[in-house]
């Protein structure tokens, strides 16, 4: 099956966001005190990893290969940035903002994705990769709005 380019560039734009993810959650599960912070960060690493896989295969599937490598824009997305200074200050508090500030830029990049006119199978792995990081912003927000209240 053939791919436009904007179909590509869109899977693309979102394995980028995967890969932020997957990179500032185990950066995250590496520095971060709290057991349970390590223990749900490992889990938000292997989600993102295993939606890249998915989204790449996907790219296979249509006969585009993605880089393993990642871009410019995935190494300097300021979303994750500022998430070393926040692990090294041992903030419980600063460590989720960063995180829900990552995870808003990755639920923004697939409800952008969603609007697009993507293939059958492909619209229904993005549709629940949507839910899935949602579903992770929103629990590290309840976590942030609990360490805000302490």
């Amino acid at each position: 099956m053939e791919i436009n380019k904007e179909v590509f560039s869109t899977v693309h734009h979102l394995i980028e966001r995967c890969k932020d993810g997957a990179k500032g959650y185990k950066t995250a599960s590496e520095d971060v005190e709290d057991q349970d912070l390590k223990d749900l960060f490992r889990k938000y690493a292997v989600q993102r990893d295993s939606m890249i896989t998915e989204l790449q295969d996907q790219l296979h599937k249509m006969g585009h290969t993605d880089t393993e490598s990642s871009s410019v824009e995935g190494t300097l997305h300021r979303a994750w940035i500022d998430l070393k200074s926040a692990l090294s200050s041992k903030d419980r508090t600063r460590v989720l903002e960063e995180c829900e500030r990552g995870e808003d830029y990755a639920v923004s990049s697939y409800r952008d994705a969603l609007k697009k006119d993507l293939p059958g199978d492909l619209k229904a792995i993005v549709q629940q990769q949507y839910e899935d990081i949602k579903n992770a912003h929103d629990h590290i927000k309840t976590l942030r709005d609990a360490a805000k209240s302490r």
